[in-house]
């Protein structure tokens, strides 16, 4: 039995991993999901890339949640990118598999940010202070951005020898590309204003109204019908990077398939008779049978 907030009627109960850097809370259809490391800025450890995609794995297959919510501990940063710390091999250069495990590792991220477009469900990334590296890359992977007017954003790998290699396809998707090469080349920190112009910020409010502008679009994103935004949303990443020659026809057949289902008819129904659609999902639907 979850522990609720008898007063609240919000579901308190966390599911962290064990080291307790990762905290999973559902408030009503929304999960929040909250690096918790404010000492490290939030970095990410291999731990917290596992808890964040085992908590997505999930979110997924729960029908009760609806929307996640990405951000970090603190009001110093939502994640400055990896912890240089721990995630390198102690003898790069010997013959053991530890320099093969810790090249496998990186990839937690790339199939992190696969599992975000494929979630099937709306995320948004809450930014408060920096979202640098890894931390850039893992706030584009989400849908939507909501940011604090001082959120900072930067791919500042190559000031340390690297290259942010792991988020070029999360800047590609979210800015134009000779604009992502720049702050790439660069190591340039954007501040949320110019975030906003570039065009990969959805909106940028006051710090002590960020809890609340990400709350309301949850509960828009909530509102909309699960099964279609999630074939609406699979069928936006499925095109994103496809010619329009390869997109057009599959998205003609979407709208056919889209057309056909429960919640296409209760919303177009429920237009004819002047009144709310109810998007009540059947215990184990998807919503568009």
């Amino acid at each position: 039995m979850p522990d609720t907030d008898t007063d609240t009627g919000i579901d308190t109960a966390t599911v962290p991993p064990a080291s307790g850097d990762l905290l999973a809370v559902r408030s009503g259809s929304v999960l929040t999901l909250t690096i918790n490391r404010p000492e490290r800025r939030n970095a990410m450890t291999w731990d917290v890339i596992a808890g964040l995609r085992a908590e997505l794995a999930r979110a997924k297959d729960d029908p009760a949640v609806r929307v996640v919510v990405l951000t970090g501990a603190g009001d110093q940063a939502f994640c400055a990118g990896a912890d240089l710390s721990g995630m390198v091999p102690k003898d790069p250069g010997s013959a053991s598999d530890d320099y093969l495990d810790h090249h496998l590792a990186r990839g937690w991220l790339a199939e992190l940010f696969e599992e975000m477009w494929a979630l099937g469900k709306p995320t948004i990334a809450r930014v408060q202070g920096w979202a640098m590296a890894g931390g850039f890359g893992l706030a584009l992977a989400c849908d939507l951005v909501i940011a604090s007017e001082d959120a900072r954003f930067g791919a500042p790998e190559l000031n340390v020898g690297l290259w942010p290699y792991m988020v070029t396809v999360s800047m590609l998707r979210s800015m134009p590309p000779k604009k992502a090469l720049e702050l790439m080349l660069t190591s340039r920190v954007v501040g949320a204003e110019e975030a906003d112009r570039i065009g990969f910020v959805t909106r940028v409010v006051p710090r002590q109204e960020l809890d609340s502008a990400v709350a309301d679009l949850a509960a828009v994103l909530a509102s909309k019908p699960p099964g279609v935004t999630r074939l609406g949303r699979d069928s936006f990443y499925a095109v994103i990077d496809s010619a329009a020659s390869e997109a057009l026809p599959y998205l003609h057949a979407m709208l056919t398939v889209t057309s056909q289902t429960a919640e296409a008819r209760e919303g177009v129904t429920a237009f004819a008779e002047k009144r709310r659609p109810s998007w009540q999902v059947e215990p184990g639907s998807s919503g568009t049978d």
